[in-house]
């Protein structure tokens, strides 16, 4: 093998050897082709992992056609709203928070280690819900790929630490951890500026243990330490302080709103809303709807922000949170 290849070449070749899955192995091969320089040196490397990645693909496609074939754990479906993963070092109270907020019943324990595979459920935040999972703790000793693979593919991360067991070093320890595996904080996104193959994720520190006035001092001690400019927010798994603040902090970290559709002559269902990103259109919701809709769509009316009732407004128009629409085809 060539000695000269690049740092981040090394790194995807380690995750290649780590991956364990044939679609985690077939994603970190190709970024490992990606990042092997073109030359002389490396041609007969190149050549080799090209070989690899087909044969791993023709066995891809055996596997999709096969009639029964076993679903991992850390495979979950997006639900609700967004999909949210509780990360962190063991006995920070994961599961805990999980338990709390949603309809989930992971295993809560103070013994070590008690979460073996994620847990999803969900977290209603006024008439919407979103999905919160709890997973096993990162461990440097033993990461799984298909933990990180979970982890890239959230809409937000919640990172939780002791705020009684140095919380300092467990969020640096944590952070550390996923940036070997090329998982960034969004916040962080400008110290990469040019990096390849990077995920960036919205990261909330979650400062655990904060249970009353008493734990305040050691909260703001904390704060002190931090070096850097964190989301944080100071919760209690176990008195449920300021777990109300936190649905409200994710709502807005989604970056969602919620529009409401109705038909011709009848009364909007404020029960149920779409959820839609910042910035969405009439499209962007007729979509949502129906494929229908979106295909036939002439006008909308809509009643809400920057509008008068019923204004009729066109596909482009950019939909707000509390809107209400009425899809015309």
């Amino acid at each position: 093998m060539p000695t000269n290849l690049p740092p981040e070449a090394l790194e995807a070749e380690r995750e290649y050897r780590a991956a364990q899955t044939v679609a985690e192995k077939i994603a970190s091969l190709e970024e490992y082709l990606a990042l092997i320089p073109k030359h002389k040196g490396t041609d007969k490397l190149r050549a080799d992992l090209r070989r690899r990645l087909s044969k791993l693909k023709v066995s891809s496609s055996h596997v999709r056609k096969g009639v029964s074939r076993r679903v991992s754990a850390f495979h979950i479906r997006k639900e609700g709203a967004g999909q949210l993963v509780v990360i962190g070092p063991t006995n920070v109270g994961k599961s805990a928070l999980v338990d709390m907020l949603t309809n989930a019943t992971p295993e809560v324990s103070a013994s070590p280690f008690t979460t073996w595979k994620p847990t999803p459920g969900m977290m209603p935040i006024e008439n919407i819900q979103v999905q919160l999972i709890d997973t096993p703790p990162l461990n440097r000793d033993y990461m799984n790929s298909e933990l990180l693979s979970l982890i890239r593919r959230a809409d937000l991360i919640l990172l939780m630490v002791d705020l009684q067991v140095d919380a300092v070093q467990q969020l640096e320890d944590t952070i550390d951890l996923l940036q070997e595996h090329r998982i960034i904080p969004l916040h962080l996104k400008e110290r990469y500026a040019g990096q390849r193959r990077l995920t960036f994720i919205p990261v909330l520190v979650l400062v655990n243990k904060n249970d009353d006035e008493n734990t305040d001092e050691d909260y703001e001690i904390f704060c002190e330490l931090l070096e850097g400019d964190w989301p944080l927010l100071p919760v209690s798994a176990t008195t449920g302080r300021n777990l109300e603040r936190l649905k409200q902090v994710v709502f807005e970290l989604l970056g969602i709103i919620r529009v409401y559709s109705k038909a011709p002559g009848k009364e909007p269902d404020l029960t149920a809303p779409f959820a839609l990103k910042k910035g969405s259109t009439v499209a962007d919701l007729a979509e949502g709807v129906h494929r229908d809709f979106f295909e036939k769509l002439k006008t909308a009316r809509v009643w809400g922000s920057g509008v008068f009732d019923g204004q009729m407004v066109q596909r482009d128009h950019v939909l707000h949170d509390g809107d209400v629409v009425e899809l015309r085809i």
